[in-house]
């Protein structure tokens, strides 16, 4: 049973939980925004299946935009569609974008303040066989250092249609990052999300340790939050969806009962989430914090789950941070 009151699917923690990837999120979210707002329009670089953007530029041909392999100029005509009344959405590989065209998202988006929402997609090493080249793993860090932007890591398909759809109705630019790999659905309808607002989704009393996770590996974060339980170390683990703007007061007020950090992200350990929760604390309540994610190095090809074992995401592995975080208290 789980200590909380976010509302999760129960199903998740079965041996059959449903699996979806958040990029099918992205898709239906564009969609419902679309069909609430006519000055949602898309644009995408040549993957509208990928992206799960073809529904809405079969729905909403007129609000489409086909740019061609040309992310940078993507960029740019949406920066003046989003000064323009228009509420545009683009969408290709998160390696390409924000990789490929960060300069034309700072220069044209963020600088102009633009109401441009830039959808990141196949993120992390969980893109599996596409190998490093495609696995995305700075994006977190390099969006969240420019000014006027928000960035959003939605943990399961429910959450990114729920931040797609919220996107769409706050004015300006947004990072949102979406995976490939299908992953457990682990929140529900009823689950809270609001932009900026991180979610506890496991509370054991007595918390000795704070677990904050963004992404599919929140799924990770949760198991092994069951498996600490059952050795008696009770932990709280809190969905940090919105990296920028942060939720400090309640990851402050957390982080200061629980005494020690474990920070679990799909990214590089430098500069992603950790690196954002390493300098609030270290700004405002200095604790022991260990980090679960890419330690500085690129990955590789090969399936999705098994490179996140390889590579310290596993259960096992956030089980082992937490256990070891607890000795430096």
């Amino acid at each position: 049973m789980l200590y909380t009151k976010a509302k999760l699917n129960k199903k998740a923690f079965t041996d059959a939980p449903e699996m979806r990837p958040t990029r099918d999120g992205y898709g239906e979210g564009l969609v419902r925004a679309g069909e609430e707002n006519k000055n949602v329009v898309a644009l995408c670089a040549d993957l509208t299946e990928s992206t799960r953007t073809e529904e809405f530029a079969k729905k909403f041909p007129e609000r489409f935009f086909e740019c061609g392999v040309a992310e940078q100029g993507m960029a740019t005509v949406a920066a003046g569609l989003g000064i323009s009344g228009k509420i545009p959405f683009i969408a290709s590989y998160a390696t390409f974008s924000p990789g490929r065209n960060w300069e034309q998202i700072r220069t044209t988006i963020a600088y102009n303040d633009s109401n441009v929402k830039i959808a990141g997609h196949h993120a992390g090493i969980s893109v599996g066989p596409d190998g490093a080249t495609h696995q995305a793993i700075e994006d977190i860090a390099t969006m969240r250092v420019m000014a006027n932007m928000r960035v959003i890591v939605p943990s399961d398909a429910i959450e990114a249609r729920k931040a797609t759809m919220q996107a769409a109705s706050i004015w300006g630019p947004c990072y949102l990052r979406f995976s490939r790999e299908k992953t457990a659905i682990m929140t529900s309808e009823e689950t809270p999300f609001t932009i900026g607002k991180a979610e506890i989704f496991f509370q054991a009393p007595g918390a000795k340790v704070l677990i904050i996770g963004c992404g599919p590996l929140m799924y990770n974060a949760l198991l092994a939050a069951l498996v600490l339980k059952k050795e008696d170390i009770p932990v709280t683990v809190l969905n940090c969806h919105t990296i920028k703007p942060l939720d400090e007061k309640k990851i402050l007020s957390l982080a200061k009962k629980a005494g020690a950090v474990v920070t679990v992200e799909e990214h590089n350990v430098l500069g992603g989430l950790g690196g954002a929760i390493a300098e609030l604390l270290a700004k405002k309540n200095p604790l022991p914090i260990e980090f679960i994610g890419m330690q500085d190095t690129f990955g590789e090809s090969g399936p999705p789950f098994q490179l996140w074992k390889k590579y310290g995401m596993d259960v096992t592995d956030i089980v082992k941070s937490a256990k070891k975080v607890l000795k430096r208290k």
